[in-house]
């Protein structure tokens, strides 16, 4: 991680996000300030590691963190705002829930949200800084349990393999079974279920 250089200050924090592109469920952001004198060895882009790797990591950076917060922002309100801007207020809320107060914000991506400290954007941080793979770690591992838990409630859409991405299975059952209260309206393929779903309804009450 030595490309990066950091910038001049004492508490750092690393905020990232998962799930943003899926169709369905909360975007789910981390936010980490590391401790220097105890490092993590390992970390990397959480999409990079395996998931056994991945487990083992959530649990250290959740021990040996000086401070570390999950946000989200649910579908009713990326509906509400567009994902961008539910993106930005989950960022905010995780940062805002550091038990510590971070003197400096590294944001994976080429975007910060309005924050009430210096931050700072980094394309590809979560391979570039370790506060950042930090808080991808956090991020993705919470959101795909919250995946998996939905495959339990909603089985028939396969929402543990493909993590609520829109794959061909995904779409295939988003098509035959329209869509749970959980997926997000204003994304065009869920919109368009909903559509398909209202004119099959409305033909087969006419047929009647």
């Amino acid at each position: 991680m030595s490309e990066f250089i950091y910038p001049q200050a004492r508490l750092i924090a690393g905020v990232d996000e998962v799930g943003r592109g899926p169709l369905v469920g909360a975007v789910v952001t981390a936010a980490v300030i590391l401790d220097p004198a105890n490092p993590i060895k390992g970390l990397a882009d959480s999409k990079k590691l395996s998931e056994k790797r991945r487990l083992a990591l959530f649990d250290e950076i959740k021990e040996k963190a000086l401070a570390w917060s999950l946000g989200r922002a649910e579908p009713e309100e990326i509906d509400q705002i567009n994902i961008l801007q539910a993106t930005m207020l989950a960022m905010q809320r995780a940062v805002a829930g550091l038990s510590l107060v971070p003197e400096y914000v590294l944001i994976d991506g080429n975007r910060c949200p309005a924050l009430p400290m210096p931050s700072q954007a980094v394309v590809k941080g979560d391979s570039l800084v370790a506060e950042i793979s930090a808080a991808s770690i956090l991020a993705k591992v919470t959101r795909d349990r919250e995946m998996a838990e939905l495959d339990l409630l909603f089985p028939q859409y396969g929402f543990a393999q493909h993590k609520g991405y829109p794959t061909a299975l995904h779409m295939e059952r988003l098509s035959q079974h329209g869509a749970t209260p959980h997926h997000r309206r204003s994304f065009a393929p869920v919109r368009n279920a909903l559509i398909d779903a209202e004119v099959l309804a409305t033909s087969q009450t006419t047929a009647l």
